[in-house]
């Protein structure tokens, strides 16, 4: 049986005490890291004894600790559906001129999250991907496609075959001729789309690179991924916040250019001249 402990928590919130609205509101703030986290670290962090942490199980109706850590790993790739999200937003953004100071602020803990918990060695080994890669093909779908249409438009300067996958509908036939000199990236958070996942699944099998970009290693992009890096998301709003994702593709996009040898700097000359011509800017 399926339970989602977020779903649990957001109901159950109008009848807690302080201290555990004070627990529930670090648990749906930090999702990625309520699974890794033992009675003694989480009550470190919340500032509130073991045994309240053990009551606040037990309150939301678990047998105790253990059960709830449980339940919780699961729901991670659950998640909140979007109106459940509007209501955690309503809760946690209280005051109009507060919340607008607490959203920015919370995307400033994200990209400094992303940075403290960013494999390096990763990163390095997905720009070799993408510069070695006969073909590379981004899969992003619904709010992650902003971040695939961002991506795409400045590889495709740098590489020369460089595709966007937005809807496997209209470009399944694409990848009829994957072969293990391409690379499939595939970008998804939670709530992960479906296709994207399917996608990484079907070019592994094809025996082409993949690589990843999501927001937790329980993420369903990372076993299909020979390559994966994570960026934090989390916003207790009906949106995620792709503030640390970008800043880990602009990462990605001027590292590869750096590395990038062979007539990128012709190239994007040539890319001046036609700009020109056509009087591109204002």
């Amino acid at each position: 049986m399926n339970i989602n402990v977020y779903k649990i928590i957001t109901e159950k919130m109008p009848a807690m005490s302080k201290a555990q609205e004070k627990i529930a509101r670090y648990i749906l703030e930090n999702p990625n890291q309520i699974p890794f986290l033992t009675v003694g670290k989480l009550s470190k962090i919340v500032k509130v004894s073991d045994a309240t942490i053990v009551r606040f199980a037990t309150f939301l109706g678990f047998s105790g600790y253990p059960e709830f850590q449980r339940h919780i790993q699961s729901s991670v790739q659950q998640q909140l559906t979007a109106t459940e999200r509007l209501k955690l937003s309503k809760e946690v953004y209280g005051q109009e001129d507060k919340g607008i100071s607490q959203i920015i602020g919370g995307d400033i803990e994200n990209i400094q999250m992303t940075l403290k918990n960013l494999d390096v060695e990763n990163f390095r080994e997905m720009v070799g991907y993408l510069l070695k890669a006969k073909r590379v093909y981004i899969v992003a779908n619904r709010s992650a496609g902003a971040l695939g249409v961002f991506l795409h438009y400045y590889l495709n300067m740098i590489l020369n075959h460089v595709e966007m996958l937005d809807s496997i509908e209209k470009n399944a036939d694409r990848l009829y001729d994957l072969s293990e000199d391409d690379l499939v990236l595939g970008i998804s958070f939670s709530r992960y789309t479906k296709s994207t996942v399917d996608v990484l699944r079907f070019a592994k099998e094809k025996k082409a690179k993949t690589a990843a970009l999501t927001d937790n290693l329980l993420s369903p992009l990372i076993q299909h991924a020979d390559v994966s890096l994570t960026a934090e998301s989390k916003m207790p709003a009906f949106i995620d916040s792709f503030t640390a994702p970008l800043s880990v593709i602009n990462a990605l996009i001027v590292y590869a250019a750096k590395q990038k040898q062979d007539g990128f700097e012709k190239r994007l000359g040539e890319l001046e001249e036609v700009w020109e011509r056509f009087d591109v800017f204002y």
